[in-house]
């Protein structure tokens, strides 16, 4: 007998770029059933008019701050809402506990509302050894900082992050000597560019050369926050002949038109708001004591000199590049979605049903097996979870169904913890952790270490 049959249901079939009606069996957290029979089960599920999808997959979001704010989940929270099933932290060369500490932590705490996989991160070991940011590391600091590195890949890191607009003194010879001690070619790089804007090209090309210059596959991370001021149509025609090229290369992008991050570090330094072409008033604070609030210089300049890790959303970004990058034949669909102290971008609790709301449903800008290629199967394929991403006999039964026609994002530019509309049903491991907004068992995930 079956523990769980969602009946009546619509699913993608991605070697058939389909969308096919059936019925999917579920046993002991496995897909065992596919067809349009009803065999017996323990629970019936009536998925008809929905989409039952393999649960999303984020490629780029940063995990718990255990450290600093405590042994309880946030962000993990927001993403089980919005359908995500399994996710990729360690991004930006921010790393916020060394990976034996969080996997230990999940592990004590019984598990996790979605499945997690960490890199490493650059940046974290880079200034704990107290490298200016527009320092260069020493051939001793390097060599102390890959030992920090190999201490998370045998903890099980997939592998390594880098934020090089965070420490510009970071030449790429100093990323390309980091690079060294990942011995194994399955790992995975990520790196967030050096420069946007009119510099995003330059940064592209970069990023570019390292992912020729290693073995690993290299990911550009949240390429809509460097390319999406006026730069775009260059930076796809850059990117797609690289990865038509180069395989291991690909990018992600999310589907808003402001980014975020701390207010205190490079990307706010002189010049920033000019390069951008916008004034103190595009950038809006999230955390006490201006929450909410719009900037002017006199509130820019202390939010800098005394809330350096204030979370701050920049509208910086143009709507149609957003799309560009969306739409285009390559790239990932993931949040980059991080909190501090519960507060920040919407992306963190939106992004999943925005791309199925606006971008499919409300605009046609791409259909729907197209999008939900963006965030199952082409990042379960990028970080080698062969049995997720699919709805396939076999498959784990990691499951998201949702209703097509009402599914969209609810958090807002104030309050990123609003849950999405039309995400009916997300399953882990063949069992329900959400049911219409409820949460039923939030601790089904599990840390994925890397294995080879």
């Amino acid at each position: 007998m079956l523990d769980i049959l969602i009946k009546n249901g619509t699913y993608p079939v991605f070697p058939r770029n389909t969308m096919e009606c059936g019925n999917v069996g579920i046993e002991n957290g496995t897909i065992t059933y596919l067809g349009g029979g009803e065999p017996a089960a323990r629970r019936v599920i009536d998925a008809a008019g929905k989409v039952v999808s393999p649960g999303f997959i984020d490629i780029h979001m940063h995990e718990e701050k255990f450290r600093k704010e405590g042994d309880h989940y946030c962000i993990a929270n927001l993403m089980l809402a919005m359908g995500v099933t399994t996710g990729l932290g360690g991004n930006c060369g921010d790393l916020f506990q060394e990976v034996d500490y969080f996997r230990r932590t999940v592990e004590n705490l019984g598990g996790a509302p979605i499945n997690y996989l960490l890199q490493s991160g650059y940046n974290i070991y880079r200034q704990a050894l107290g490298i200016g940011w527009h320092e260069a590391a020493t051939a001793e600091q390097i060599r102390q900082i890959k030992e920090k590195i190999r201490a998370d890949l045998a903890a099980g890191a997939i592998g390594l992050s880098f934020g090089i607009e965070y420490a510009p003194g970071m030449a790429t010879e100093e990323i390309l000597s980091a690079l060294t001690c990942l011995e194994d070619p399955g790992l995975y790089v990520s790196a967030h560019y050096r420069h946007d804007s009119t510099r995003a090209i330059e940064a592209i090309r970069e990023m570019i050369l390292i992912a020729d210059s290693i073995p690993q596959k290299f990911q550009i991370s949240h390429l809509s926050s460097c390319s999406a001021m006026g730069q775009m149509d260059e930076a796809l025609a850059v990117i797609n002949e690289a990865i038509d090229r180069n395989p291991r290369l690909d990018y992600d992008t999310y589907p808003y038109n402001a980014f975020s991050t701390r207010i205190g570090t490079t990307v706010f330094e002189p010049g920033c708001l000019e390069t951008w072409g916008k004034d103190y008033g595009d950038i809006l604070l999230t955390q006490p004591p201006y929450e909410g609030v719009r900037c002017t210089k006199e509130i820019f300049d202390d939010a800098r000199a005394n809330y350096p890790d204030m979370l701050t959303v920049a509208f910086a970004m143009d709507e149609d590049e957003i799309r560009k990058s969306i739409v285009n034949r390559h790239g990932m669909v993931a949040s980059d979605g991080i909190l501090s102290g519960g507060k920040g971008h919407p992306r963190a609790g939106g992004t999943f049903p925005r791309l199925l709301g606006k971008y499919v449903r409300e605009e046609g800008a791409l259909p729907l097996i197209d999008a939900l290629r963006k965030i199952t199967l082409e990042p379960a394929k990028r970080l080698d979870l062969d049995r997720k991403g699919r709805i396939e006999s076999g498959a784990d039964a990691d499951i998201t169904i949702f209703d097509p026609k009402t599914v969209i994002d609810g958090a807002t530019w104030t309050d990123p913890k609003i849950q999405p509309e039309g995400i009916d049903y997300v399953l882990l491991a063949g069992q329900v952790a959400m049911d219409h907004k409820k949460v039923v068992n939030d601790r089904l995930g599990r840390f994925i270490p890397y294995r080879r």
